[in-house]
């Protein structure tokens, strides 16, 4: 048997394409230095925030060149007229669906794109008049299969062979929508959502406000419900008339317009007057409705000037955020016109 005196140690000689290596040389000292500190996300070119910030800078780079000044990433917009993007779809264009919708979109000169209209689409009164203004506008007419439609408008829309593409919607700015009603000699009747998701509710309070001398409905900018294709459909036209505002904080903006003189009532089962004994209705109204689940927040709430709510039968438990607010304003025009 041979001496292997000389030889290495078995795991002593570290085997490589470079040769045969004894010990590690210091090869592991960085482990054993530990972590260096994370780098800021901004500062990881494959992190979101960083691939903004290289955007930004290259949008800063290419605008000096030109000899003028970087602007801000939302273009210096108060915090209030800023419009919602990845929440809503704000930043996408909409598809109205439904020959009232479209005709009345057309009325109002709503800046669309295109109209859709299907193949053997049987022709009435109201389809006449959106073919009439759609050619007079010079509007790109595109006649396309049932199929096509329904998948543009969503497969549970009733888009009766007719859809408008129309641009982002631009909301209106809530207290310039309250100032520009006093300056008309209204009297000012808003309704405020808060925490409402279901785009059916907002079409239906629209088209409400609109029905009972409403002159808006103010939405907040966060988790809440904007102004998508299934609330133009559902507001049956109204929407191209009655105004939506967007509030960056709803808190903020009621207290804001009770500065201006306006009273902020929040529909609620519990509140502490009954809709008929209500004596605030010939004021500048803001009608805040909550969510059918949860109800007002408990800021709003803190926020109201009174909670009003609708005597309902004992067998039934709650309203429809869009029914409780259909009937509010029912009363409050009823009350308005007594005078």
């Amino acid at each position: 048997m041979k001496n292997s005196g000389n030889k290495p140690r078995a795991g002593a000689v570290r085997k490589s394409r470079k040769g045969p290596q004894v010990g590690s040389g210091g090869q592991g000292r960085q482990a054993l230095e530990g972590r260096k500190p994370t780098p800021k996300a901004e500062d990881r070119p494959y992190h979101p925030a960083g691939k903004r910030k290289a955007a930004q800078e290259r949008l800063a780079e290419k605008r000096g060149g030109r000899g003028g000044k970087p602007q801000q990433a939302d273009g210096g917009r108060p915090p209030q007229s800023r419009q919602r993007k990845s929440e809503q779809g704000a930043n996408q264009a909409e598809v109205v669906t439904g020959r009232n919708s479209v005709v009345e979109a057309l009325r109002a000169k709503i800046p669309a794109t295109a109209l859709y209209i299907a193949t053997r689409i049987e022709y009435d009164d109201r389809v006449k008049e959106i073919m009439s203004i759609a050619t007079k506008r010079g509007l790109p007419v595109l006649e396309v299969m049932r199929p096509e439609l329904d998948r543009m408008g969503g497969f549970d829309s009733v888009h009766q062979g007719v859809a408008l593409k129309v641009p982002p919607y631009e909301y209106a700015h809530p207290i310039d929508l309250f100032d520009l009603t006093v300056d008309r000699g209204q009297v000012p009747l808003f309704v405020a959502l808060d925490g409402i998701t279901d785009p059916r509710n907002l079409g239906a309070i629209i088209r409400s406000t609109a029905a009972f001398g409403g002159q808006g409905v103010i939405v907040p900018q966060r988790r809440s419900v904007g102004m998508t294709a299934s609330a133009w459909k559902t507001s049956a036209g109204a929407a191209a008339r009655t105004p939506v505002a967007m509030a960056a904080n709803l808190t903020q903006t009621l207290k804001a317009l009770k500065d201006r003189g306006a009273f902020v009532l929040g529909l609620d089962g519990d509140g502490d007057i009954d809709l008929p004994s209500l004596q605030l209705a010939k004021e500048p109204l803001v009608i805040v409705v909550g969510s059918e689940g949860k109800g007002l927040s408990r800021l709003v709430t803190e926020t109201c000037d009174a909670i009003v709510s609708i005597p309902i039968s004992a067998a039934t438990e709650s309203l429809n955020a869009g029914i409780a607010a259909s009937v509010t304003l029912y009363e409050v025009s009823r009350q308005r016109a007594a005078r």
